[in-house]
């Protein structure tokens, strides 16, 4: 059975492999009872926010064999949550992730360093 540090960052190297944005890793330890970790992420459109979710749930599975043990919201809502117990993933779309500003909710909570990000693309 693979460790919350190890399913958080899974989930998080899924979504940045279907080109979900502003990928983060919040590190809950000491800080909530709720969570180890949570991952935070933002898709660009309905269909992204379903390629995602779908994306993430598959590919953990086949990576390390862990499946969500609930999932919530639908693509209408532009908010899916995935819940692995210990982590959380969070996918939203664009509009709505600042409206919920989870990051500065726990600001209090270290980001875990993801050195297999990709960068995002040069600005013109």
């Amino acid at each position: 059975m693979p460790d919350s540090l190890t399913i958080a960052k899974t989930c998080a190297r899924s979504a940045d492999d279907i080109q979900a944005e502003d990928i983060v890793v919040l590190d809950l330890r000491g800080l909530s009872s709720i969570a180890d970790y949570f991952v935070i992420c933002t898709a660009t459109s309905v269909p992204h926010l379903k390629a995602v979710n779908r994306d993430i749930r598959a590919k953990t599975e086949e990576v390390i064999g862990e499946k969500p043990r609930s999932g919530e919201g639908d693509p209408a809502s532009l908010w899916m949550v995935l819940d692995y117990v210990d982590v959380v993933v969070h996918i939203f779309h664009s509009g709505m992730r600042d409206v919920y500003s989870l990051e500065d909710l726990w600001s209090d909570a270290p980001r875990v360093p993801l050195d297999f990000l990709t960068p995002p693309p040069a600005k013109k």
